[in-house]
């Protein structure tokens, strides 16, 4: 699968630009599921099969299996994603970031292991701690650029060589690492102006756009300063506030309600 393709494909043929970000926390699962062993696996399964056909892209983070000793039920979700919904992208949501032959296990671990399309990525370390991502062609690599929290300021707006550094990674990864076509960056959406700002630098390149719903980005501000002429070239992501949009045994459809609801908030601005 190419990520690139097959997300341009899921922009056009379901007319979405959501992504469904999978964070799975137990404690706030139905009832019915708490005493699973696969507890983790069946409510994403639940979610992924009522929503699929809404969203461009899903994006499980990493974390929320890893802690609870549930990897295999991360590759379990993504074998199933592939078989059942085969032209739906499935983002690794790791933000790893490390030396080169660290980044190579790394990236083993994300696109072997795991068999993601695409896996997000930290670039403070430069050009050399991306390469053995960007090894993958068929893969799409999402550097952090300028994220949705408070304290993103702290760094992605110091002024470097008469620019923020934001802005320098953006102009950066567009100009010099994209070269195989496979990049992306994460663009925060309770920071409109940066997102308008970033897409003046880089052209076409898709943002991943966390932000919206339970952190209050604003969809119409995201909308209008991301699209590109295409009226695409974004991933807007919702998570918590479509998983738990219902707490009963219908909580997946609760949860289609809440992604199409919020697909077609999207769409209005588009």
């Amino acid at each position: 699968m190419n990520f690139m393709h097959t997300l341009n494909s899921a922009w056009h043929d379901r007319n979405s630009l959501l992504c469904v970000g999978l964070d799975p926390d137990p404690e706030r699962f139905p009832a019915h599921l708490k005493n699973r062993a696969d507890a983790i696996f069946e409510f994403c399964r639940a979610i992924v099969d009522s929503t699929a056909d809404l969203v461009c892209c899903f994006k499980p983070q990493i974390a929320y299996f890893a802690a609870r000793r549930a990897e295999d039920q991360l590759e379990a979700l993504i074998e199933h994603i592939h078989s059942r919904h085969p032209a739906t992208p499935v983002i690794l949501d790791a933000k790893r970031g490390d030396i080169g032959s660290t980044a190579e296990q790394y990236a083993i671990e994300a696109f072997e292991r795991f068999r993601a399309d695409a896996i997000t990525v930290n670039p403070y370390l430069g050009r050399d701690s991306i390469d053995p991502y960007l090894a993958y062609p068929d893969k799409g690599v999402i550097l952090l650029c300028r994220t949705s929290n408070p304290g993103g300021s702290d760094l992605q707006f110091l002024e470097v060589g008469g620019e923020k550094l934001y802005e320098r990674v953006a102009r950066m990864v567009s100009e010099e690492w994209n070269s195989s076509g496979q990049c992306a960056l994460v663009v925060g959406a309770t920071f409109p102006g940066e997102i308008a700002r970033v897409r003046a630098l880089t052209g076409e390149m898709p943002l991943l756009v966390p932000g919206i719903g339970a952190q209050g980005g604003d969809v119409e501000a995201t909308v209008r300063a991301g699209c590109t002429s295409r009226s695409n070239g974004l991933m807007i992501n919702s998570s918590r506030a479509i998983l738990y949009a219902g707490s009963g045994e219908d909580y997946a459809d609760a949860a289609r309600d809440a992604a199409q609801a919020t697909r077609d908030a999207i769409n209005r601005y588009r």
